[in-house]
């Protein structure tokens, strides 16, 4: 395994752990989202440019729009649910109740 892909590995994989374990505040968890998106748009990126291949080029900016959009919705979500719940912290969100 090159130094590369374990890097975007080990990114990924530290983002996904931190979601699955450290799930206190809504911002941490959607900074978790962001990293384990960057790390997948740098993967796609070096993949890309491994097989030379000028048709998956465009891949990773779809990636990464999405990803922005992504960022953007959560962010709107955390700012709804500090507004109406006066915290972002998880375990005081009640998603049954309205």
């Amino acid at each position: 395994m090159t130094p590369s892909h374990f890097a975007f590995s080990a990114a990924f994989t530290l983002g996904l752990t931190g979601l699955a374990l450290h799930r206190h505040h809504l911002l941490s968890a959607l900074l978790c989202l962001e990293g384990m998106m960057l790390s997948l748009y740098v993967a796609l990126s070096l993949w890309t440019l491994q097989l030379d291949a000028t048709n998956f080029s465009t891949a990773p900016m779809i990636l990464l729009t999405f990803s922005a959009c992504e960022a953007s919705a959560g962010l709107g979500l955390l700012v709804a649910t500090a507004r109406t719940h006066g915290t972002d912290r998880l375990q005081n969100l009640n998603l049954l109740q309205c």
